[in-house]
């Protein structure tokens, strides 16, 4: 029913109201809340039943305004819209629409009662008055929902409660043209949302917002800033366009769409609609909660290791989580700072260390040092030909782990070093824990793979390990070479070497067809402790091109320069893993583009890049003897060639895959035009950034794991299903770099394509000096709980900011209760 003709009083009140607002929009305040503007709401007496509404769902449509005349063309449009929304879908989902521009109906508690939602659909400015504001909040007090679209946000500018109901103003210099956009759906899960497009592209005008709500709110849209033009007040990379919350008993849901006519002739608008109203009406539950900073809590587990003792944790570099909930992470070998260090290779200690596995209990919350291999990898800090970053690198459980004990170490032995070649050895190995001391065997060592590094110079060792759902260890290693002979570029100087081998030549290493080094292998572990080679990797060992013995079968991604942390999803079996890149800080027109950090998603066996490409495929220039000082041709990316004299593999290799994330110190994906021949102009000033939502400095990818929601746990701190099937990505830096979760589109996920959706995480995952600064390696547990490795504040040995920490999430279960559903769990 419309109630569209104004009453005497009603036409009274807005005439007052406009006056007022006038003199608010003079003075610039309309934007935001102006809390001196009008009194404070007067206390009300009034009594509405709790939850309003009941099973007869009604859904009240307010459009007053403050400005005077007829009402703008989209109220019309709106209540056409919302009406037919009322009488579509399945029956259980309908509902009746009574649409008024008298504020009065607020002061009425028995009729405001009677309506399970409030839309406003207002021209904005000052349409309640205190009293009427009061009877707004009793609503919502009471378990009301509201809904806001477009305008709505500036209704009520005096009012801090109304601001909070809302989530934010509109800036005063927000773009006034109709404008199409990119609209970022990054809640797949909320009614109003889960059937949208990942990108939509919709005309509508867009709001900038005085203070950005994300974080306060929980977002469920995002508008792509770089798709329009945004103007001075723009809000960055993270835009918010749509976002609900549990506010002050009730359920509150804003859009900033809906400023077009043709918006509500939009399939895909009105099903947002559709869906902001079941969950407001409480005909279904939504988690509104999912994003919101406060509902997590970050908790650290471990103390400071005692003077002189790792009796806590060593140099952090890696953890697991075992199916009881125990947490098991390694020290790398770096000692305290009581311990010797020995840089000297004449010396038969050079560089031995501790390599320490330690285990967390969480029924207990003690920790237990698990054993301690010795590793070469203690040589402190220094230049590129002193330090190394060998040692205890990497972590597996296996698959069957609760019931044999293994547990899988990726390091480098010290009594495997051989001082005169400067040549050390590789290996991942299976070992036992004793699952009622928390003690690992040293003697039950099984090694399964092994392989030789030159340790002559530092550094990028990878490290990571990840299974798969059939039973397949994926290991991480790094190219092992310094990029300081070729400015930090492509790596690729064949010409310093230690006793005939390489350590500036990223073509021996991950750009080899016959080296492990620089790779991501795959191999079957066996229950003897030793492996088979599945179907499906880069190459299976026995190719005959360029006659034969070329390859290695164990290869499942080449061309990957420091793969630190490395992440399956057992429920796609796709690869996540990142890499950080080589050193040079801008981009050169000689030699290619600056430093690349490096996230990818890998959904089959390919080439990766390093060192002939990076990024979404753009070329180094190739070196070569007799003088590595002058450039050659450009890579190919689609048909690179392994020229490298200290190449034994593969002349061809295989074509480059594009990445889907990468970033410089200048910012987040930076891309710079083609010429005819597709080579980048490099030109710094001419760089686009494709990902502006993240930047580097001292950039150390780190990647995360992919979150998945169990509905079955009856865990109290897991994270929400809002999480579930996004990307975590971060940097080991804390600053201007990544930690974010993205959503990918399974669609190009595959071929470099971007993401589609990133939202930070800096909040949840604090950063900062006190909070978890320099992120080593974070996954979830099996309580749902993200588990996270802080590395503390030096480098090559472990400090009292070392520390494994637990985020959890206290933020509850979806809204309504189910016992409040309108017409009960559907």
């Amino acid at each position: 029913m419309h109630l569209r003709g104004l009453s005497a009083t009603s036409r009274r009140r807005r005439t007052w109201a406009a006056t007022v607002t006038a003199g608010i929009v003079a003075a610039g305040l309309l934007s935001g809340p102006v809390a001196s503007a009008r009194p404070d709401p007067s206390l009300t007496t009034m009594s509405i039943k709790s939850p309003p509404g009941g099973a007869n769902v009604k859904v009240l449509l307010f459009y007053g305004s403050a400005a005077a005349g007829d009402e703008s063309p989209l109220v019309n449009a709106g209540i056409e819209a919302i009406e037919k929304i009322g009488l579509s879908g399945p029956t259980k989902e309908r509902f009746a629409v009574e649409a008024t521009d008298d504020a009065a109906v607020f002061t009425n508690a028995t009729k405001l009662g009677r309506f399970n939602a409030v839309v406003f659909l207002t021209g904005g400015g000052d349409v309640l008055d205190p009293d009427q504001e009061a009877g707004l909040e009793a609503y919502m007090e009471a378990g009301g929902g509201f809904v806001g679209i477009h305008d709505a946000a500036r209704a009520e500018p005096y009012s801090d409660w109304f601001t909070g109901l809302i989530g934010a103003r509109p800036a005063a210099s927000s773009p006034a043209a109709v404008q199409r956009a990119t609209v970022e759906v990054g809640d797949r899960r909320h009614p109003a949302t889960k059937d949208l497009p990942l990108q939509w592209k919709r005309p509508d005008q867009w709001f900038n917002w005085v203070k950005n709500p994300s974080g306060a709110v929980h977002t469920v849209a995002r508008v792509r800033e770089s798709t329009y033009q945004p103007g001075a007040s723009a809000n960055g990379a993270d835009h918010p366009v749509s976002w609900c919350r549990d506010y002050d008993g009730g359920r509150s849901f804003y859009t900033g769409m809906g400023g077009t006519v043709s918006s509500y002739d939009e399939s895909d608008f009105r099903a947002h609609l559709r869906g902001a109203l079941l969950w407001t009406t409480r005909l279904s539950q939504a988690d509104c909660k999912a994003t919101i900073n406060a509902n997590y809590r970050a908790e650290r587990l471990t103390q400071p290791n005692q003077p002189g003792q790792n009796d806590q944790i060593g140099e952090p570099h890696g953890l697991v989580a075992a199916p009881d909930g125990r947490v098991l992470y390694i020290g790398r070998g770096g000692a305290d700072s009581s311990q010797p260090v020995i840089t000297d290779w004449n010396n038969p200690d050079v560089g031995k260390g501790k390599g320490q596995i330690h285990v967390y209990d969480p029924k207990t919350k003690k920790v237990t040092l698990a054993g301690e291999l010795t590793v070469f990898g203690n040589k402190g800090g220094g230049d590129e030909l002193t330090k190394v970053e060998e040692g205890l690198l990497g972590i597996e459980l296996d698959p069957g782990f609760e019931q044999n004990g293994w547990v899988y170490l990726h390091y480098t032995p010290h009594a495997q070093l051989n001082r005169d070649t400067q040549m050390a050895e590789r290996r991942v190995s299976r070992f036992t824990l004793d699952p009622a001391t928390n003690k690992l065997d040293l003697g039950s060592e099984k090694v399964l793979l092994k392989w030789p590094v030159q340790v002559h110079s530092c550094c990028h060792a990878g490290g990571g390990m990840t299974w798969d759902s059939k039973g397949n260890l994926y290991i991480a290693t790094g190219d092992n070479n310094s990029s300081g002979f070729s400015d930090g570029y492509s790596g690729n100087n064949p010409q310093p070497s230690y006793k005939g081998v390489s350590f500036a030549d990223a073509r021996r290493t991950a750009g080899n067809t016959n080296n492990l080094n620089g790779k991501i292998l795959r191999i079957h572990p066996e229950p003897d402790g030793t492996y088979t080679l599945p179907q499906g990797n880069l190459f299976t060992g026995k190719e005959t091109d360029e006659g034969g013995g070329k390859t290695r079968g164990e290869i499942y991604v080449m061309g990957v320069r420091n793969p630190a942390r490395i992440f399956v999803d057992r429920t796609t079996d796709i690869l996540y893993a990142g890499w950080v890149g080589p050193d040079a800080g801008e981009p050169s027109t000689t030699w290619g583009p600056a430093k690349y950090d490096t996230f990818a998603v890998i959904t089959e066996a390919g080439n990766r890049g390093w060192p002939y490409c990076m990024g979404n495929k753009q070329p180094y220039r190739d070196r070569n003897l007799p003088d590595p000082s002058k450039p050659l041709g450009w890579y190919d990316c689609d048909h690179p060639k392994n020229e490298s004299p200290n190449n034994d593999g593969l002349v061809n290799i295989p074509p480059v895959t594009g990445n889907n994330v990468w970033y410089s110190p200048q910012g987040g994906g930076p891309d710079y035009p083609r010429d005819a021949n597709g080579i980048p102009s490099y030109k710094k000033e001419e760089a686009t950034y494709r990902l502006p939502w993240l930047k580097g400095g001292g950039q150390a990818a780190m990647n995360g794991p992919v979150y998945r929601y169990d509905a079955t746990s009856d865990s109290a701190v897991k994270w929400p299903a809002y999480w579930d099937g996004k990307w975590f990505i971060g940097d080991f830096y804390d600053a201007d770099q990544p930690r974010n979760a993205v959503l990918m589109d399974p669609k190009t996920q595959g071929d470099g394509g971007l993401p589609v959706h990133s939202e930070t995480l800096k909040k949840i995952v604090p950063v900062g000096n006190d909070g978890i600064k320099n992120l080593m390696d974070w996954k979830f547990g099996p309580d749902g709980a993200l588990y996270v490795l802080d590395y503390g504040r030096g480098f090559f040995t472990s400090d009292g900011k070392s520390a494994l920490w637990r985020v959890t999430y206290t933020g509850g279960g979806p809204t309504p209760p189910a016992d409040q559903l309108a017409r009960g769990a559907q």
